[in-house]
């Protein structure tokens, strides 16, 4: 019941971040949806401490409507307090290659952080610093599960994580 309610509220952003793609600033908002593979190093464990990031993502994204492109991303954050039970810090940057030869790079300055039934799922907002998107907003939302056992937090700590990831700049 909870993972589907979380899913349902995840996918209402979904579809509602994709209705808005188009407004009339000129600007075409870039909607990128895709998969990750992330580390944490050192593993998390029961203790919080600082951890650091990062995360490779293979996207999908839709530069104008029916207009879509393979991206490659790579995010990097330092939380200052992570752990099995929460994962602290509001803060990172990726930088999206788009199949074109252009780039995005996107600092993360704010997240909030929820777990429900062992699924992590994170949603960041930021803006684009340099490359397409120059200036513009960005929400990008994270919804993992670790990808090894929950006891492992009491001996080894958890390594990697597998994410879906949404990836929107807005106009």
């Amino acid at each position: 019941m909870i993972l589907s309610s979380l899913a349902l509220v995840v996918s209402s952003l979904v579809w509602a971040s994709a209705g808005q793609a188009r407004t009339g600033s000129g600007y075409e908002a870039v909607i990128c949806t895709g998969h990750a593979h992330g580390s944490y190093d050192p593993p998390l464990t029961l203790l919080p401490r600082q951890t650091r990031i990062h995360a490779d993502v293979r996207y999908t994204c839709t530069t104008a409507p029916g207009r879509t492109s393979p991206a490659t991303g790579s995010f990097d954050a330092v939380a200052p307090a992570a752990s099995c039970l929460s994962l602290s810090g509001d803060s990172g940057t990726e930088t999206v290659r788009y199949a074109d030869g252009s780039r995005s790079v996107i600092v993360i300055d704010g997240a909030v952080t929820a777990r429900v039934a062992g699924v992590l799922v994170v949603l960041q907002s930021g803006r684009v610093t340099e490359g397409r998107g120059a200036g513009h907003f960005v929400r990008r939302t994270v919804t993992s599960l670790p990808q090894q056992l929950p006891t492992d937090c009491l001996t080894s700590g958890l390594q990697t994580t597998q994410s879906t990831v949404q990836l929107e700049i807005l106009p």
